[in-house]
C-alpha cells in the first residue's frame, strides 16, 4: 500500500502541516512529487500538492482517506522545487504554503487556447479531378463562398477558420454546410499563446574583445571541468556585459542544458529580449507580470516540453520549470528588485545559487555598481570575481559634473533646471541629439532638508534621515527616536527647509515650457501601465522620434541610445537620505547607472548631476566612476554601524487593527527573543536587539504595524531565533491570531 503526504490547499495559509492519504492503485502511475491532486478534506473536496510518497503510514490507515483524481492541465512541482520551497521557509521565514506559492508556476487552471484548422477530406485532396469538378460547379451555381474556399484550400492544403472566416469572408453556414457534405473536414488542436509578438533578424555573433574573451573562457573552463561556482562579473557601463552572458549561454546551450536569464525590471525586457532572440531564436520566451495568465500557463508548458530553452524575466522567472537547468545569469544584480515584497520575502541572488546548488548549474552575477553584499563576498572567495575596466566599443565614458542646487538658489535661479543643464540641453537639441532626464526618487519617504546650506536631520542613533510625519513629529524607523519637525534649520537658520515635493509631470511640464519645440517623451508608473507600455515607449525614443525622455529610475538601467549624449539627473539628494541605511550604497548605483547612459554611441557623452550636497562621497565618487573608492568608505561605515553584510539584520513586522494588541504582542515576542538569546549564551557571539518601534507608516487602512529588529554576525543564529518565535506563535495562536507575523532578513 502506497501514501501521499499532501500540503492541503496552498491558498490556506494557517494549515502548514503535511496530511497522508491513501494512493490508490490506479493512480500510482499519474501521481508524483509536485502533483496537484483531489482530496476529500473534513466535509469538503479540495486540492493539495503532493510532497512525498511512501510506503510507511503516519497513522491508523482504516482512518485514512484516499486521494480522489489528479487536478486536470496541472503543471506538476517537481522534488526540486519542493525542496526549494522548504530552504525558503527556513531561510526567510514563512509557512510551507507560502514558499510553494512562490515556487509553484500556475495557481490556478487556466483554459487552452484552441486553434481550428479547416483542409479538403481525404476524399477531395486525393481526387484533384473530383475537387475540379466541384469548383466548376460552384462555378456555375454562383456558390462565390464555397468557390473561394474550395480555391484557397485547393492551393494551400490547410488554413486556419479564423482566417476563412475574417480574410475569405467565408460565414459559418458555408463552412458547415461543406464539412456536412464531406468536402471539407474541421481538425481542433492546441496551440500555445506566445508573448513575443515579433519576429526579430538573426544577427551574428559578436567578436569579443580581450577583456570580454578571457572572463567567457574562464567561466567556460570552469563549466567544462564541472566546477560549478558563482561568479560576479564587475564591468563599467557599455563594458559588454551582456556579451559575455551570450557566449556563455550558447556554451552551456550546447552541451543540451536551459538557462534563466533574470533582468530586474520589466522595462528591461524589450532591448534583453531582442538581442537573445537574434541570437538564439524562438528558444528564447519571456515570463512577467504584465503577461496575461494563459501566456504565463503556456510558457510553463513550452519549458516544460523543452521548446523553450531561454527564459528571460525578473525575479518569478527564477522557477520556470527547466528539468536541465544549466545556467543562471542576473544582471543588475544589485538591484532592488530582486528583493521580494511578499511572504517569503526572499532574495533572488541567494535563491538562484539554492537553485543552481540543486540543479547542478553555475550562477553569473553581473552589474558596474554591484551591491556591497556581492562585492563583499567576492572580496572574501564566496564568488569569483571578475572586472572589465573598458567600453567594449572604446567609447570614453561620460564626463560627470556636479551642480551645487544651494548656490544656485542662493543667486536667484529657482528653477528645476541648473543654467549648466538648461545650457546642454540647448545645445544638443540644437545638434539633433538625445537627452535623458532622470529624477531620482527611489527610497524618498519625506526627509527633511535645507536648501540653503544642505544640512539634513539626522537619528542621532542610527545615522539616517528621520522621516517627517503629519502628528509633527520626525521619527527614526529603526530605533524609535523621535523629535519635533523643524520649521527653521537648525545649522544655518534658514526658512528654506522641507521636504521635496517634485514628480516627471511637473519635470515635463516645465520642459516644454522652457524647450516648446522639444519633442518629450514621459516614462513612469503612470505612462507604462499597460500591458506594453515600457516597450512603446522605448521603441519610440529607440526610432528617435522624441528629443527627450523624462522618468524615474526605470530608465537608467541596462538601455543603450547611441544618440544620448546628455544625461540630466535631478535632486540626486531625494535617495541619498532616505531611511535606509542603504541610501548611500543606493543613490551611487543610480547616479553611476544614470550616467552610464550618456555617450555609449560614437559621440562624447556629458552628465549633470544636480545636488543639495555635491561633496558627499557616495556623489563624488559616482562623479569619479569610482566603484572601489566608494566601497571602501560605504563598508568601513557598515562595520562600524554593524549593518549587511558586516552583520547580518532580522525584522520581525507585526499588524492589526488592534493598537493595543499589537504592542503587546511585539513586547512578548521581544521578551521570549530575550530569554532564548540568553540561554543561547555569548559562544556565537552577542545579539543586538532594537525596538519595538513603529513602522515607517505606523497605521494604514486602519492595520497599526509594529517593527522589532535584531542583529547578529552569524545569520544562522538570526535564524534559530525566528525558529523559536514562530513556535511560540503557533502555540499561542489564541493570542496571536489576529496579528499578522512577517519576517524579513538584510532588507
Amino acid at each position: 500500500m502506497w501514501f501521499a503526504d499532501i500540503i492541503v490547499d496552498i491558498s490556506i495559509d494557517k494549515l502548514d502541516k503535511t496530511f497522508q492519504y491513501i494512493l490508490p492503485d490506479e493512480l500510482l502511475d499519474v501521481v508524483e512529487i509536485g502533483s496537484q491532486v483531489n482530496i476529500p478534506f473534513g466535509r469538503r473536496r479540495i486540492t493539495g500538492y503532493v510532497v512525498n510518497i511512501t510506503d510507511e503510514a503516519s497513522f491508523d490507515v482504516e482512518r485514512m482517506k484516499q486521494v480522489e483524481s489528479v487536478v486536470n492541465r496541472s503543471v506538476p512541482i517537481d522534488s526540486r522545487m519542493i525542496k526549494l520551497a522548504y530552504w525558503m521557509k527556513h531561510n526567510y521565514g514563512s509557512t510551507i504554503n507560502q514558499a510553494l506559492k512562490t515556487v509553484l508556476p500556475i495557481k490556478e487552471e487556466i483554459r487552452e487556447k484552441k486553434e481550428s484548422i479547416l483542409a479538403l477530406s481525404e476524399e477531395y485532396s486525393s481526387d484533384i479531378l473530383r475537387l475540379d469538378t466541384l469548383l466548376a460547379e460552384c462555378e456555375r451555381k454562383h456558390y462565390a463562398a464555397k468557390y473561394r474556399l474550395l480555391s484557397a484550400l485547393k492551393e494551400d492544403g490547410a488554413i486556419d477558420e479564423g482566417i476563412v472566416k475574417s480574410k475569405l469572408n467565408i460565414s459559418s453556414s458555408t463552412i458547415k454546410a461543406l464539412i456536412q457534405q464531406g468536402v471539407i473536414e474541421q481538425k481542433n488542436s492546441i496551440v500555445y499563446r506566445n508573448p513575443i509578438h515579433k519576429e526579430y533578424a538573426h544577427s551574428s555573433k559578436c567578436v569579443l574583445n580581450n577583456e570580454q574573451r578571457f572572463v567567457a573562457n574562464c567561466i567556460i573552463e570552469d563549466y567544462d571541468r564541472g566546477n560549478r561556482e558563482t561568479y560576479l562579473i564587475k564591468g563599467v557601463t557599455g563594458s559588454g556585459k551582456t556579451e559575455v552572458y551570450l557566449d556563455v549561454i550558447e556554451h552551456v546551450l550546447n552541451q543540451g542544458r536551459q538557462v534563466i536569464m533574470l533582468i530586474p525590471e520589466i522595462a528591461l525586457t524589450y532591448q534583453t529580449v531582442m538581442r537573445f532572440y537574434k541570437r538564439f531564436g524562438n528558444i528564447v520566451s519571456i515570463l512577467n507580470s504584465r503577461m496575461s495568465k494563459g501566456e504565463r500557463y503556456d510558457q510553463y508548458l513550452r519549458a516544460k516540453n523543452g521548446e523553450i530553452r531561454v527564459m528571460i524575466g525578473p525575479r518569478s522567472a527564477l522557477f520556470a520549470p527547466f528539468d536541465n537547468l544549466g545556467l543562471i545569469v542576473i544582471d543588475e544584480e544589485h538591484e532592488s528588485a530582486y528583493k521580494s515584497d511578499g511572504v517569503p520575502k526572499y532574495h533572488a541572488r541567494e535563491t538562484a545559487i539554492e537553485i543552481a546548488r540543486l540543479c547542478d548549474a553555475s550562477v553569473i552575477l553581473g552589474s558596474a555598481t554591484p551591491s556591497v553584499d556581492a562585492y563583499y563576498k567576492a572580496r572574501n572567495g564566496e564568488y569569483k570575481l571578475f572586472v572589465l575596466n573598458n567600453r567594449a566599443n572604446e567609447s570614453k565614458l561620460p564626463k560627470v559634473e556636479t551642480v551645487d542646487l544651494r548656490k544656485e538658489l542662493k543667486e536667484g535661479n529657482k528653477s528645476i533646471f541648473s543654467r549648466r543643464l538648461a545650457e546642454l540641453m540647448n545645445d544638443r537639441l540644437n545638434k539633433k541629439e538625445q537627452i535623458m532626464l532622470f529624477l531620482n526618487r527611489r527610497g524618498y519617504v519625506g526627509f527633511i532638508n535645507c536648501r540653503e546650506c544642505g544640512y539634513v536631520i539626522k537619528c542621532p542613533h542610527c545615522d539616517v534621515a528621520l522621516t517627517a510625519h503629519n502628528n509633527g513629529r520626525l521619527v527614526c524607523h529603526y530605533c524609535g527616536y523621535t523629535e519635533p519637525d523643524k520649521k527653521v534649520c537648525p545649522s544655518c537658520g534658514s526658512k528654506y527647509i522641507g521636504g521635496f515635493k517634485v514628480g516627471t509631470e511637473k519635470i515635463e511640464t516645465a520642459v516644454k515650457e522652457i524647450f516648446p519645440d522639444a519633442r518629450v517623451l514621459r516614462m513612469d508608473f503612470d505612462t507604462t501601465r499597460g500591458k506594453e507600455g515600457h516597450e512603446k515607449i522605448l521603441e519610440e525614443f529607440a526610432g528617435g522620434n522624441a528629443d527627450i525622455l523624462v522618468g524615474t529610475q526605470m530608465i537608467v538601467k541596462g538601455h543603450d541610445f547611441p544618440k544620448v549624449t546628455l544625461m540630466g539627473i535631478l535632486l540626486a539628494d531625494l535617495s541619498l537620505y532616505s531611511s535606509d541605511f542603504r541610501a548611500q550604497e543606493r543613490t551611487f548605483q543610480l547616479l553611476t547607472q544614470a550616467a552610464g547612459r550618456a555617450g555609449r554611441g560614437d559621440i562624447p557623452g556629458n552628465v549633470v548631476i544636480q545636488s543639495y550636497d555635491p561633496s558627499h562621497y557616495s556623489i563624488q565618487r559616482a562623479v569619479e566612476h569610482d566603484y572601489d573608492g566608494f566601497y571602501e568608505q560605504e563598508i568601513m561605515y557598515r562595520d562600524l554601524m554593524e549593518y549587511p553584510p558586516v552583520s547580518n539584520l532580522m525584522s520581525v513586522k507585526l499588524s492589526s487593527k488592534d493598537e493595543r494588541l499589537v504592542n503587546e504582542a511585539a513586547q512578548e515576542l521581544r521578551s521570549v527573543a530575550a530569554t532564548y538569546i540568553e540561554e543561547l549564551g555569548t559562544q556565537n557571539g552577542t545579539v543586538q536587539i532594537i525596538g519595538p518601534t513603529r513602522a515607517t507608516v505606523y497605521k494604514v487602512n486602519d492595520i497599526f504595524s509594529v517593527l522589532l529588529y535584531f542583529k547578529q554576525k552569524q545569520y544562522t543564529v538570526l535564524t534559530q531565533i525566528k525558529d523559536t518565535l514562530e513556535k511560540y506563535i503557533r502555540e499561542h495562536d489564541n493570542e496571536m491570531r489576529y496579528i499578522n507575523i512577517q519576517f524579513d532578513f538584510n532588507q
